[in-house]
């Protein structure tokens, strides 16, 4: 009796679905994805279980290190009207140009007399350690608090409202520099504000 040949059948398997799916998800995630932008002063946040989103908008940000604390705000033209008007109260003359530069920092943390030459500088120059010292907030030279003021000053007049506050903390700060920073806000009457803070499992 004659074998009955059995057709050999390909192993090979065809992976173009596959592929396109892979790529697919990986154009997705890239393109919904937010990169972290990188920080002036980056702190260790204290863990917390709360769950609070910040505002996106009219939003304030102190962030508290190594005894030193850097300010920044949401909206380009709030920062670049900020930036005018600090200029004019501390007598230095910002141009267009540097108000531009400014409007695209999302934080900053230098006496407003070397403001220009922050601003002139590349963003990774501005990102080394170091470069910037921190704003004044003593009592002689409490640049700070004229920040925060005129910062407020102009999120009422361009959007009609107050401009929230944000507290970035360091984990490990003394708190002697978190409560200047408190009376700064508290003699401005700004008792509600926000602290930013790292998210933890309730069993932590």
């Amino acid at each position: 009796m004659a074998k009955i040949k059995l057709s050999k059948k390909s192993s090979r398997i065809d992976m173009t679905a596959m592929c396109d799916m892979a790529f697919l998800l990986l154009s997705f995630f890239i393109m919904t994805a937010t990169a972290k932008v990188p920080e002036a002063l980056p702190v260790d946040t204290p863990a917390s279980t709360v769950q609070t989103k910040l505002p996106e908008e009219n939003l304030g940000t102190l962030t508290i290190g190594k005894e030193k604390v850097f300010f920044g705000v949401t909206g380009r033209e709030v920062r670049a009207e900020t930036l005018k008007r600090m200029g004019e109260k501390y007598s230095i003359q910002f141009s267009d140009a540097d108000q531009k530069k400014f409007a695209l920092m999302d934080g900053f943390g230098v006496d407003i007399r070397q403001m220009k030459q922050l601003i002139d500088m590349k963003n990774e120059q501005r990102m080394r350690e170091g470069v910037q010292p921190g704003i004044p907030y003593d009592s002689i030279n409490n640049q700070l608090a004229d920040w925060v003021k005129t910062a407020r000053e102009v999120t009422k007049d361009l959007d009609g409202k107050d401009l929230d506050i944000a507290i970035k903390g360091d984990a490990k700060e003394e708190y002697p520099t978190v409560k200047k920073v408190l009376d700064i806000l508290q003699k401005q009457n700004k008792n509600n504000f926000f602290l930013v803070t790292g998210l933890r499992s309730d069993d932590f």
